[in-house]
């Protein structure tokens, strides 16, 4: 039988040995479940437009490749200028595979998981020997790389127009219910991720996070195999990005290398990282949602959205806390952890 304990600012549920703890501050936002319930109650208000909820799926996709580089940020101690490589690389198998060899899309799923994983493992070294701003040049060539190749071999990838067609992810009867239906699958997916990041950055796992992001040889003295661990922080958010890609293809059921794989895509997730907050993971969210809003909403005015978009990550530079994002102006102040984030409790 489950008991529960009502305290001042927390619910308290005890199920025979375990014990589970649910915070219910709600003016000071620190309960994730409100934004949750808003997130879930969103389409009853814009389901009539379909514009609307492509903004917002897109957004949650913008989170959720933005919450696995956060991971990879602090995990390998280097910063990726290119996380979109797998954005691309996903996409791409799984939009091949659809079209030329009929997979369904589970199994185009598996199939990314693995082209990703073997890529991702493959380029993993560059984490032991590439630092600092080498390390950054490189993974800002190689999506770019990437692209030049989907214009030289056109006819596979149809580099200046991409892959049309793939096969839906479902469909209800009603483009309607489509949409609203990929805007709940795209929370989902977003909320997964912000699971996996919440509960790797509160477990002992943390800690090595925490410790080589802070001083690789200090962590070596603790005992923590850094190369080990700097090749799983790349790997596998790496594969966690080229899910979102493999999700693209078979709800949008088109994939273009020209759209995801340059460097303005990359500068829409930079800003995402600098407004919400390099080590919080929940600030990925309110980021993406800022930058999707702000990318509908300058895309009537014409190529001005070449300029808007430098413009505001250099105001993000300038003028917020560097890596605590617009929530760190707050935090100037008060000085309490109100989010969950990557920053490990040592106890």
């Amino acid at each position: 039988m489950v008991k529960f304990e009502l305290k001042r600012d927390r619910i308290i549920a005890r199920w025979r040995d375990r014990k589970y703890e649910y915070i219910i501050e709600p003016r000071y936002w620190r309960n994730p479940w409100i934004g949750v319930l808003l997130l879930v109650l969103l389409p009853l208000a814009i389901f009539r437009y379909p514009a609307f909820l492509t903004m917002f799926t897109t957004a949650n996709l913008l989170a959720a490749i933005t919450i696995p580089l956060g991971l990879q940020l602090v995990g390998t101690a280097r910063v990726n200028f290119g996380p979109q490589l797998y954005l691309g690389i996903g996409g791409y198998t799984a939009a091949l595979l659809n079209l030329h060899l009929g997979w369904h899309p589970f199994l185009t799923f598996l199939a990314t998981i693995v082209m990703c994983a073997a890529i991702a493992l493959i380029l993993s070294p560059i984490t032991w020997i590439a630092k600092g701003l080498y390390f950054s040049l490189i993974t800002l060539i190689l999506p770019l790389a990437f692209l030049d190749l989907t214009f030289i071999y056109g006819d596979l990838f149809r580099g200046e127009v991409g892959l049309v067609g793939m096969s839906p992810l479902l469909d209800l009867g009603r483009v309607t219910w489509n949409y609203v239906s990929y805007y709940y699958l795209s929370l989902a997916l977003m909320l997964f991720y912000l699971l996996v990041a919440d509960k790797i950055g509160r477990s002992r796992y943390g800690v090595t996070l925490a410790a080589i992001n802070e001083d690789e040889d200090v962590a070596r003295m603790m005992g923590v195999n850094v190369s080990r661990n700097k090749v799983f922080y790349y790997v596998f958010p790496s594969v966690l990005t080229g899910i979102v890609g493999w999700f693209i293809v078979h709800t949008f059921r088109t994939f273009a290398g020209v759209t995801y794989l340059p460097l303005d895509y990359m500068l829409k997730i930079l800003i995402i990282i600098l407004i919400g907050g390099r080590a919080y993971s929940y600030g990925a969210v309110w980021g993406a949602y800022f930058v999707a809003i702000l990318e509908d909403v300058i895309r009537p005015l014409g190529p001005i959205n070449y300029v808007v978009f430098p413009l505001v990550l250099i105001a993000a530079i300038v003028f917020l806390p560097r890596g605590e994002g617009l929530f760190g102006l707050y935090h100037k102040r008060h000085h309490r952890d109100y989010f969950p984030q990557l920053k490990v409790r040592r106890n």
